[in-house]
């Protein structure tokens, strides 16, 4: 039996997501994420204006009059959410989890892709794959994928996104479009990574916070890393250890970026406490004008 709460949460983002796709994603989602080609439809007479190129030479010659071959784009797309679950997305300090952001930017694209027709699937996962939902249709499947997403407890702690990808590689065959959302602190996933965006349309949503980038002086503080337990007191109002931290979390930041751009992975990049509308819809409109 789900709480009465969690429905609560459930109808609360099933509002709002599709508010936000009817209102400000109409039709973007259509014009970014194209179907896997063209179908035969028909033949009819050929109209002045028909690409010459699609004549049908033997309808043709069979009726005495040209004939054009008419196609219609495949549209169906499976669409795959990837979403890290582990321990670290427990974490926000502007009146938001990044668990709750991932939530909401994922609902967001399902209620998009069951729009559109499209099938929407679900792989939660923290250092092993967690929960599996195969693609569906549906608003009640998409609300489903949002209750996975809200009601998950998950098991492990660390994040392992390479299995999580090698996962997605055995159940999805077929080339589908991949959004995985994580805070990305995880190593070594480059190979499998690369291996993925070659199967499939692959795009990185980064989730972030803003004391990841940056600590305040507020003195001494206890800091627990939630994905190790480890736990370490620092001072904040030390300027050379604010520094220092801040240039590590810019350095691992600009490393993971130089590693998409060198898979040719455009991301979209979100922080608790912002709106990932602008971001989103930012990534809708580059992708559409390089098509």
């Amino acid at each position: 039996m789900i709480p009465k709460e969690l429905l609560k949460k459930i109808r609360r983002i099933e509002i709002q997501t599709s508010r936000l796709v009817n209102d400000v994603l109409a039709g973007q989602y259509n014009t970014v994420f194209k179907g896997r080609g063209m179908e035969f439809e028909e033949v009819r007479p050929y109209q002045i204006g028909d690409d010459v190129r699609t004549i049908d030479w033997n309808v043709s010659a069979r009726h005495n009059e040209p004939f054009v071959k008419i196609y219609r784009e495949e549209r169906e797309l499976t669409v795959m959410l990837l979403v890290d679950v582990s321990k670290s997305h427990f974490f926000g300090t502007c009146d938001q989890l990044k668990r709750e952001l991932a939530t909401e930017v994922c609902a967001t694209l399902a209620f998009s892709a069951v729009g559109a027709n499209d099938k929407v699937g679900l792989i939660l996962f923290s250092d092993g794959v967690e929960k599996f939902v195969p693609a569906a249709k549906g608003r009640m499947h998409v609300l489903r994928v949002i209750r996975e997403l809200l009601y998950h407890e998950p098991e492990g702690t660390g994040t392992d996104i390479a299995s999580a990808l090698e996962h997605l590689n055995r159940v999805s065959t077929r080339k589908g479009v991949v959004f995985l959302v994580s805070d990305f602190q995880d190593d070594d996933y480059e190979h499998v990574l690369r291996v993925a965006a070659r199967r499939h349309d692959l795009i990185p949503v980064v989730i972030s916070d803003a004391r990841e980038m940056e600590l305040p002086d507020v003195g001494l503080v206890q800091l627990l890393d939630s994905e190790t337990n480890e736990l370490v007191t620092v001072d904040t109002s030390s300027w050379r250890f604010r520094r220092n931290y801040a240039q590590g979390a810019v350095r691992a930041t600009e490393q993971r970026r130089q590693m998409f751009r060198g898979l040719n992975m455009e991301t979209i990049e979100l922080t608790t406490g912002s709106s990932f509308v602008e971001p989103l819809t930012r990534y809708f409109r580059r992708r559409h004008s390089r098509r």
